[in-house]
């Protein structure tokens, strides 16, 4: 083993000379691995590659009321979905994460799950089976759709938040969790004019 390998510092000549030993070659290989692990680092991450999020409500459920962009995050408005449910009805994890938000919110019960890329998913009225801290995966139980959701004309409806958090130059921004989801293609079928 030579010097440098051994010292693990040493001027641009000692590490030239160390490649031409064939020691080179590990510290190109370390040059090149922390290069790679900085551009990952600083790229934007994007919030969930399509497909990775699934509905909270098994079957499919009726929107209710749908997202409404803000034009400022203080205005009044609806940051989500109202999905039309019934009461007792189990809520599932739309994508994976981990909880980090069980309780009550001005007397609602909420769970709320971090998911990689720093997306947040938000789910009331909903009674919490899972504590905070628990990994779950798409399609996890979470907890218990509650009735009495405030602006829903249905008998009990979930309301499905999702925000980017802030990070970086961004800025905490709501967005449609029903962007989450995959939508299958339409396919279309050409109309035959038989006439």
């Amino acid at each position: 083993m030579n010097r440098i390998s051994r010292a693990g510092t040493g001027s641009a000549g000692q590490c030239a000379q160390a490649g031409r030993r064939g020691g080179g070659r590990r510290a190109v290989f370390v040059v090149i691995g922390v290069a790679a692990l900085l551009g990952a680092v600083q790229r934007p991450v994007a919030a969930a590659p399509a497909g990775q999020f699934g509905w909270p409500l098994q079957p499919r459920p009726p929107i209710e009321r749908r997202f409404d962009k803000l034009e400022h995050d203080w205005l009044p408005g609806h940051r989500g979905v109202d999905l039309a449910g019934m009461a007792g009805q189990v809520v599932l994890a739309a994508g994976d994460g981990i909880v980090v938000f069980a309780g009550k919110v001005a007397d609602k019960p909420v769970v709320s799950i971090d998911h990689p890329g720093g997306l947040r998913t938000t789910y009331e009225p909903v009674e919490a089976t899972v504590s905070v801290g628990s990994r779950v995966g798409r399609g996890t139980p979470i907890g218990k759709l509650e009735a009495g959701h405030e602006g829903c004309t249905a008998a009990a409806c979930l309301h499905w938040g999702a925000r980017r958090e802030a990070g970086g130059r961004n800025r905490r921004e709501y967005v449609d969790p029903l962007g989450l989801l995959h939508a299958v293609p339409l396919r279309l079928k050409p109309v035959l004019n038989n006439g």
